[in-house]
């Protein structure tokens, strides 16, 4: 089960317990599944199509609370793709269904098709999560947390996705953006911490919980990761400073001699040649007596530069002098 059923699943259980709170999320689910109806006899129905049982359910029970509507549903079997099961909820046409889709803000006053949310769906807090949980219900998804973090809401039109963004956005945790794709609008958040919020905003407590438990593995794996990356980067980088310190004390053995280096550079050029793979604080710490990272430091750059040094005048001559 995709993590967007089960949180429809858990949302679908939620009837609101004020009239106006009803109403909204009616709405929105009207407005995101719905289709307009007319039969011969000039009069409007309604029906509405969804694939989760629970949301089927739900429309049913606040059509018969709020309008009492002579309401049936019919399930037929998708034989294509999924093949799930496809839930039509079938308003009987009558003549007052003009007035109730009014109300539900899908008409305007003349009639037309309201392309923006009708303001009395979020005038109060409680209205506008209800509304919202409706807008979800109906055409929202969200991705599992593993993977990119993504929620959206699929909507018919671009003055409709910007109205209902304006919407989220009341919300001062919400950044909602809009987007389109192959003709269809919709509504996005894309930061975790926004996710978190809309979960909580419409009530999905326990898919909240999940997103959150399944964040923290994933940010703790992702830490562990870049501390990984962080070794290797310092390992690779001590390992090509030791590689490049043999280089030049090898060069200088094999033209030279290291007993023409002062003593102290002996010393440290010989446990670098026997202990090439430890760093320079652990190389100082084997000196006779200790010295630390930055005198160790020092002494190779010294003997770098004699290196160097000693590559220029090699090129005219054999002799090299040591200061």
């Amino acid at each position: 089960m995709s993590f967007s059923t089960q949180t429809k699943d858990e949302l679908a259980r939620i009837i609101p317990t004020r009239p106006c709170c009803q109403l909204a999320e009616l709405a929105a689910l009207v407005r995101m599944d719905g289709t307009i109806t007319i039969n011969p006899e000039q009069k409007i129905g309604l029906c509405v199509k969804t694939e989760n049982a629970g949301v089927a359910r739900k429309i049913f029970r606040l059509a018969k609370q709020i309008f009492d509507f002579n309401v049936e549903i019919k399930v037929q079997k998708r034989k294509r793709l999924k093949k799930t099961n496809i839930y039509s909820i079938n308003f009987v046409h009558r003549s007052e269904m003009s007035s109730y889709l009014k109300i539900l803000g899908i008409l305007n006053e003349d009639g037309t098709i309201s392309h923006s949310i009708k303001k009395s769906m979020y005038k109060t807090q409680c209205c506008r999560r209800s509304y919202l949980r409706g807008a979800f219900l109906g055409a929202g998804s969200v991705n599992r947390p593993e993977g990119n973090y993504h929620l959206e809401i699929i909507t018919n039109s671009l003055e409709y996705s910007r109205s209902l963004a304006g919407v989220m956005n009341k919300f001062s945790e919400i950044q909602a953006k809009v987007g389109s794709r192959k003709k269809m609008h919709f509504v996005y958040l894309k930061e975790s911490d926004q996710i978190v919020a809309f979960l909580n905003i419409i009530g999905a407590h326990q898919a909240l919980l999940s997103f959150e438990n399944i964040r923290i593995v994933k940010g703790m794996r992702n830490q562990v990761n870049r501390l990984v990356n962080c070794e290797t980067a310092n390992l690779n980088k001590t390992v090509n400073a030791s590689l490049k310190q043999v280089e030049n004390i090898r060069l200088i053995d094999d033209t030279l001699g290291l007993d023409k280096l002062p003593v102290r550079l002996q010393d440290i050029a010989r446990l670098r040649l026997e202990n090439p793979e430890v760093s320079l604080k652990e190389l100082g710490e084997l000196m006779e007596p200790p010295i630390g990272k930055s005198g160790v430091n020092h002494r190779m750059r010294r003997i770098e530069e004699i290196s160097e040094d000693l590559k220029l005048r090699l090129r005219t001559s054999n002799i090299i002098r040591i200061k």
